[in-house]
């Protein structure tokens, strides 16, 4: 594994944390995550705007005042559980990169939209608040917006991964490929609730193309993941456009896509 330079966008706020305290004993966290589960649940069910701290309270099983103890209002609350998916969402793409191998960086990004739609499907509140944009734009910082933020902690892991180049651009073709797979997976789930298979083939295209172009053109790659002879030898369904040729022509010392 790589070391990773810190950025703005690879971690949520710390300056305005949810939590009015943290809970100092197991019981008192074990209260907390109940809280989070009802509020999970309550967001599919009735939605954002119908949503209070006492309606959280009574989901939850605990006294209201114990609600105000942790949290000043819902959307406190809705912002914890929002940076527990995540971290949740993180989690489980950072485990398919340590268990299977990826012949390129274009197959992670199938995985990353795979774990994506997965938590859409079946992690409760995910399909209402999504990464909080549903609430807030910066409900996970209050400078950088939700997207942003997503992107910065994906950039993380692909430099990890893959070796790429870091650079302002990796940072921003990253950013602009979160917001843009990002609307398409929004329009899949529209027609679908769970997820129209031919709009999550398109979001996958998308980005794997989007990249591509954005790789070659600054130059950036792969740092000894793969060799020259393990580059597709032509544009199917899985790989980006004749990443090959454009190898050839593009190639520098950060090396080949």
């Amino acid at each position: 594994m790589n070391s990773v330079s810190s950025s703005p966008t690879d971690h949520c706020d710390d300056e305005q944390p949810p939590l009015r305290r943290k809970p100092s004993q197991r019981r008192s966290a074990r209260r907390v995550e109940r809280m989070l589960d009802a509020c999970a649940e309550l967001l599919d069910e009735i939605g954002y705007d119908a949503l209070s701290t006492t309606r959280i309270a009574e989901r939850a099983d605990v006294a209201i005042g114990s609600v105000y103890q942790f949290f000043p209002d819902k959307r406190a609350i809705t912002q914890a559980l929002t940076q527990r998916n995540v971290e949740l969402f993180i989690a489980r793409v950072g485990r398919r990169f340590m268990t299977e191998d990826y012949p390129g960086w274009w197959h992670a990004v199938d995985a990353i939209i795979g774990e994506y739609v997965d938590m859409h499907r079946t992690v409760p509140g995910f399909r209402s608040l999504r990464f909080g944009d549903a609430v807030d734009l910066n409900l996970l910082d209050s400078v950088s917006e939700n997207n942003t933020v997503i992107a910065g902690r994906l950039r993380g892991l692909l430099l990890a991964e893959f070796g790429m180049a870091d650079s302002e651009e990796l940072d921003l073709s990253l950013t602009v490929a979160v917001e843009a797979g990002g609307a398409v997976l929004a329009l899949a789930f529209r027609r679908d609730p769970m997820g129209w298979p031919p709009l999550v083939d398109e979001a996958k295209r998308l980005i794997r193309e989007y990249l591509s172009s954005q790789l070659r053109r600054t130059q950036s790659g792969l740092k000894g993941r793969r060799t020259s002879e393990d580059q597709p030898q032509a544009t199917t369904s899985e790989s980006p456009a004749d990443p090959q040729a454009s190898a050839a022509s593009h190639a520098g010392p950060a090396g080949r896509l």
